[in-house]
């Protein structure tokens, strides 16, 4: 980078204090004595207002956001458009409940979805709050669809808190620890995860694959599983792309045998990959996907769209919640969807990994703790190893992103390991902001 160009960038970040400074300590102390020590925190900064994709917090800092409050902010965590359309349906009606009386906006984010999503058939959708919600959901369609008990998941998988999600995720600390038993009924089996393959890397889609109909036809029985769910790139679980093939033969597997097919894409719905949805990199058309996260552009919205016969199986009253769909989450939803829309965030977020990826694969090869480089669009990470280039290596993970948010560049780990941190920037970030927030993590990988 040239000495006018680092000027530039340099005018980006401003850090007037520490990080966290004087006024963040002061209220992370009170929050100490009014929350629930279960919340954990990333970074315990106070946010006071939002500038593009700058973080401004209660001390006049200026943070570069490499978390978009986990994916969900992608059109920015202010977006003018969504703010607005927040404001003029509050003032309209906060609250009625679409299962008491019904509101337009509900069936407009479900028509819209219905034609966003991939798959060239007749679809429906149902809205609910959250993603574990959402995903909860999809298991009961699939159930009253099919008759059937058996839930199939992934390994390195990560679907939720609640009890159904929890005992569908991978990760034992710190989602499950302590809050046993489990839902019954939930089968898991490996992902095609190329970087820990211990066949080599090429043998991964198929190697798993197999394992995977191995497990339903002979452990669980075909006939008795209502779903296979997968995320198309696992999230929490690491950034994991399956490797090519895979997901496409879980698919058609699932089609020989009645399994509905679930596509969990929370995470990676809308832009985030440099396609609208993830199971279009594959051409996947799943019978039925989950989204939230970006769908609301920072309220709480989330939603299963699908083939309509199964969608329609669930009984009259079976599903549904007293906030779901609620009125102002989906004025939100749709403003953030012309955003995306008249914005190309998609293409936005294709230019991100171009900036991006040759960056961290240059970590990659300047030191022998990052073991790889990954990902898709704006959903990247780079995965941390001891010196031997595979054990996981959690501690270089935390140190790398503790320094990177000590000098204002908040960033989250990730990685069942917990030795992965991952890039979430909102899509609107720039290029230079994208840039020095690579810098500083680069500084802190040096410095390992």
């Amino acid at each position: 980078m040239s000495e006018s160009q680092s000027a530039t960038v340099a005018s980006i970040r401003q850090l007037r204090t520490q990080i966290p400074g004087p006024k963040s300590r002061e209220l992370h102390a009170a929050r100490e004595k009014a929350v629930s020590s279960g919340f954990g925190i990333t970074s315990p900064i106070f946010i006071d207002h939002v500038e593009g994709s700058l973080l401004v917090d209660v001390d006049d800092n200026k943070l570069i956001d490499f978390a978009s409050g986990i994916a969900v902010t992608s059109v920015g965590a202010a977006n003018p458009k969504v703010a607005e359309a927040v404001a003029a349906q509050a003032k309209s009606a906060i609250h009625t409940c679409f299962m008491v009386t019904e509101y337009q906006g509900f069936v407009d984010v479900c028509a819209k979805l219905n034609e966003l999503t991939p798959g060239d058939f007749d679809k429906r959708s149902a809205l609910f709050t959250s993603g574990a919600e959402a995903i909860e959901n999809a298991v009961k369609i699939a159930r009253a669809y099919t008759g059937r008990p058996a839930v199939v998941v992934l390994d390195h998988a990560y679907h939720g808190r609640t009890h159904m999600t929890m005992s569908m995720t991978a990760k034992n600390v710190p989602y499950k620890q302590g809050f046993g038993p489990f839902a019954t009924e939930v089968y898991r089996t490996p992902t095609a995860y190329g970087f820990r393959w211990p066949n080599r890397r090429e043998n991964a889609a198929s190697e798993a694959l197999a394992m995977l109909k191995e497990m339903v036809l002979t452990q669980i029985g075909a006939g008795n599983v209502a779903c296979i769910v997968a995320e198309p790139i696992a999230g929490e679980g690491g950034f994991i792309a399956p490797e090519p093939g895979f997901l496409k033969g879980v698919q058609d597997f699932a089609r020989e045998h009645g399994i509905v097919f679930v596509a969990d894409e929370i995470q990676t719905g809308f832009a985030r990959t440099g396609t609208l949805f993830a199971s279009e990199f594959e051409n996947i058309e799943p019978d039925l996907i989950t989204t939230a996260k970006a769908l609301g552009g920072g309220m709480p919205i989330s939603a299963v769209t699908g083939r309509a016969e199964i969608m329609n199986a669930a009984p009259v009253g079976g599903i549904g919640g007293t906030y779901a769909g609620n009125p102002v989450a989906c004025a939100a939803a749709l403003a953030a969807i012309e955003v995306i829309e008249s914005d190309d965030l998609v293409g936005r977020a294709k230019q991100i990994e171009a900036v991006a990826m040759p960056r961290l694969e240059s970590f990659v090869q300047s030191s022998p703790y990052v073991g790889e480089a990954r990902g898709r669009g704006a959903m990247l990470a780079i995965e941390f190893v001891t010196d031997d280039g595979i054990t996981p290596n959690a501690d270089a993970a935390k140190k790398v992103a503790a320094q990177a948010n000590s000098q204002g560049v908040l960033t989250l780990t990730c990685g069942t390991f917990g030795n992965v941190i991952r890039l979430l920037p909102p899509l609107i970030i720039s290029d230079e902001e994208l840039d020095e927030g690579l810098d500083v993590i680069g500084e802190a990988i040096d410095a390992l």
